[in-house]
């Protein structure tokens, strides 16, 4: 379904998209961390990576990638992957359960959201 608006919002660090029925709005972290470049989906048969620290991340600049898709520069630096108008469709119907299972990746691995803090695990 093709995306009919785009909206980035700095302040609120998000994207807001219009498609023929609803608007989404998806955060800039979780765009970030489910981004479709290599860096983080893997290389060939890898095994994701699981992108953490990300909770202030914002978007520097979005732009069209042709007519299907959109490149999305954050201010962390990232800048590859081309989110397709398909993929965003889904990431935003698929926020909660995404989202959830970030989080709970996170916590199974002792990693956080906030880069300035650490996670310690006690054993025993």
């Amino acid at each position: 379904m093709k995306l009919l608006k785009i909206r980035l919002n700095r302040a609120e660090k998000s994207l807001q998209l219009l498609f023929a029925d609803g608007e989404f709005t998806l955060p800039a972290e979780y765009l970030r961390v489910y981004s479709p470049s290599a860096e983080v989906r893997g290389h060939g048969n890898s095994a994701p990576v699981l992108v953490d620290g990300k909770m202030h991340v914002g978007i520097d600049r979005v732009e069209a990638a042709g007519r299907y898709a959109l490149k999305i520069d954050f201010d962390d630096g990232h800048d590859t992957g081309i989110y397709t108008w398909e993929y965003l469709r889904e990431l935003a119907v698929n926020y909660s359960a995404n989202w959830e299972s970030y989080l709970q990746r996170l916590r199974s691995e002792g990693k956080g959201r906030d880069p300035d803090e650490s996670v310690v695990k006690f054993i025993g």
